[in-house]
């Protein structure tokens, strides 16, 4: 279990992107794993240290998106959002970024604490396939590293951007997708009259758009989770708060 000390790490992605083998290369034999509280849902944690720093990683199911229509969905979503994770690491296929970046912009609407992994680089040189990482980088506003797990290529640069989004010495800040004008006044609207209810916790913009999409899933988990008391820290915690259910 997480301590107050650990940096805590949201491992999200789609399958077959080689999420589990970037989360086996960094962890290694330190894991854990387990179902999520009341569903058949697998959970795996693992631990690593960096530069003298404990990292604790959830690795969340394998999902295409973060609109809850499966449990894996939920439980990913809700993780990033309630267990306030101190930085979501999407991992995403270097031979598939079209497909794989939808899932990558649903977490920068929830959050800005976001390192994005791409992942089976040795896949796509094979494929004549070449990425430039750093104009990604610049294109989406988050640290974007290049890896090929397998071979255990850019683990250290990863570990590195994990320590420096965590520990604030890179704040990144993701692009904003903007919708139609009709979308945009309606959000704008709901965002000044949640955004005070929300303290901070979540991004009062993504709650809006998920409120005219008319996701009542969510509305019911913030009720669970979101006390008046205390606002759980890490879902993994034990003792953190008593509304958030225990790995």
């Amino acid at each position: 279990m997480t301590t107050s000390e650990q940096i805590v790490i949201a491992l999200a992605g789609n399958p077959n992107t080689g999420k589990s083998t970037v989360f086996n290369a960094l962890t290694g034999l330190n894991q854990h794993t387990g179902n999520w509280p009341g569903k058949t849902v697998g959970n795996a944690q693992g631990t690593f240290t960096h530069r003298g720093e404990s990292f604790l990683m959830v690795d969340l199911p394998g999902t295409y998106s973060l609109l809850p229509n499966s449990a894996d969905e939920q439980v990913a979503r809700d993780f990033i959002c309630f267990g306030r994770p101190d930085v979501t690491l999407v991992v995403v296929d270097a031979t598939a970024l079209e497909r794989n970046l939808n899932l990558a912009l649903q977490v920068m609407e929830i959050t800005d604490k976001i390192v994005l992994c791409v992942n089976l680089m040795d896949e796509a040189k094979r494929k004549g396939i070449t990425v430039d990482t750093e104009r990604l980088s610049q294109k989406l506003g988050v640290p974007v590293i290049a890896t090929a797990a397998r071979q255990k290529q850019g683990l250290k640069e990863l570990q590195d951007a994990l320590f420096d989004v965590a520990t604030g010495r890179v704040v990144p800040k993701p692009l904003i997708l903007r919708y139609s004008e009709q979308i945009e006044r309606a959000v704008e609207q709901l965002e000044a009259e949640i955004a005070p209810l929300l303290r901070g916790v979540l991004n009062p913009r993504w709650v809006a758009l998920r409120l005219l999409d008319g996701d009542h899933t969510l509305l019911e988990d913030m009720e669970k989770y979101l006390t008046d008391d205390v606002l759980p820290l890490h879902s993994v915690s034990q003792g953190v708060s008593p509304s958030w259910p225990q790995a």
